[in-house]
Order: C-alpha cells, then sequence, then structure tokens
C-alpha cells in the first residue's frame, strides 16, 4: 500500500498527522500538488509538483495509484474514481468514502453547486473541529493496522 495525498487543499494540521504515520509505519506517502509544499526529510515521504491546471493534480494521482493504495482527498470526484480503481479514499475529516456512499456524496455536492450557480449563497465548509483531526487519525491507523496485518 502507498499513500498518495491530494495535498493542494490538504489541512497543514492533517499533512502533520500523515507524515508522523508514514515514518511510523514505513509507508511510501507521496504528496502530490501543483506547488511546493514543505515535507519532512523522510526516505518514505516524497513530493510531486504538476503543472497548475484544472484537475492536473487529481490526475495524476489516479494514474499512480494501484488497487488498496490509499489517496487522501477532499474531493469528491477524485474520491469517486480512487473508488472505481479498487482504492481506498479518505475525506482529511477522517470521513471514509466507498462505494456504499460515494454517489450520494455526489450527488449532494453536484445539489449544493447547483445551489451556487443560482445564487444561493451556501457558505463555505466550517473550520475543522478536533473532533475531526481525531477521526482522521483514528481511520488512518486503521486502515494502515489493517494493511500491515497482509
Amino acid at each position: 500500500m502507498k499513500i498518495w495525498v491530494d495535498a493542494d487543499a490538504c489541512p497543514s494540521v492533517i499533512k502533520e498527522i500523515v507524515f508522523r504515520a508514514a515514518d511510523r509505519t514505513q509507508t511510501v506517502t507521496t504528496f502530490i500538488a501543483n506547488h511546493a509544499i514543505r515535507i519532512p526529510p523522510s526516505t518514505f515521504i516524497k513530493m510531486i509538483t504538476v503543472p497548475s491546471g484544472f484537475d492536473v493534480a487529481d490526475d495524476e494521482i489516479v494514474k499512480r495509484l494501484s488497487p488498496q493504495d490509499l489517496v487522501i482527498t477532499a474531493d469528491i470526484p477524485l474520491a469517486s474514481e480512487v473508488i472505481d480503481k479498487g482504492a481506498i479514499a479518505l475525506n482529511p475529516r477522517g470521513e471514509l468514502y466507498t462505494h456504499h456512499n460515494i454517489k450520494a456524496i455526489l450527488n449532494m455536492r453536484d445539489f449544493m453547486d447547483t445551489m451556487r450557480s443560482s445564487g444561493v449563497q451556501t457558505g463555505g465548509p466550517a473550520a475543522m473541529t478536533q473532533a475531526q483531526r481525531q477521526a482522521f487519525s483514528n481511520q488512518l491507523d486503521k486502515i494502515l493496522t489493517a494493511n500491515q496485518k497482509k
């Protein structure tokens, strides 16, 4: 298993959790973004910078991932593609995207996008809570522990 992080919009606190988990479990982890981000020195943590553009980082992740890899992303269409390829998609707030919930999440995303396009003020996402950080950390540990038992 490898970890792929859609790093452009990934919160710093989540990146720090992933850095520690990658080193602790010796899991190759690659951060992909259209700008350089600071990563700690580690043989397990890498950074790939892609050109700016719509979905360029997402496309790079999909191109490189293998079934059973883990992708950390808040991008719902990317999460859907990840699941279709047999990999695991985890939201930085700790929500695991699955075959069972991704269609409903995509539908809600599209509905909210339609609402915003018609002028309705929907506001942005709420600030990340400590409970969400903990939920992310717990899900990540659960996934990595299950992988190590294989």
